[in-house]
């Protein structure tokens, strides 16, 4: 079992940067690809990033890519996302995810965090 509690959220003007962690416990996370997720009001959620277990690949969606970085520490059990650039329409809860064979669907990620907010303003 994999627990996961992200960190790092809150509100920002359109322009500014957050950083969000996402620390594990209960087992390493060199084992599984990580991912970043985010839901706005009434959406589905969505994929954001995705990095495999030795940080060497790295996946974004196209609205993100240039501006936001994932990174991980396997030595301290944790992901990040860096986020530059935020626009108001970045606005939504993000969430951490675990994964044994990654990828860009919410279904195949087994373990999830309870989410931090994100709220970009204009």
């Amino acid at each position: 079992q994999v627990q996961l509690v992200e960190s790092g959220g809150g509100l920002v003007q359109a322009g500014g940067s957050l950083r969000l962690s996402c620390a594990a416990s209960g087992r390493t996370l060199s084992n599984y690809y990580m991912g970043w997720f985010r839901q706005a009001p009434e959406n589905e959620r969505e994929f954001v990033a995705t990095i495999n277990w030795s940080g060497a690949s790295k996946s974004y969606t196209d609205s993100v890519q240039g501006r936001f970085t994932i990174s991980r520490d396997n030595a301290k059990n944790t992901v990040y996302l860096q986020m530059n650039s935020l626009k108001p329409e970045d606005t939504a809860v993000y969430y951490c995810a675990a994964s044994a064979i990654g990828g860009r669907r919410p279904g195949t990620y087994h373990y999830w965090g309870q989410g931090t907010q994100v709220t970009v303003s204009s």
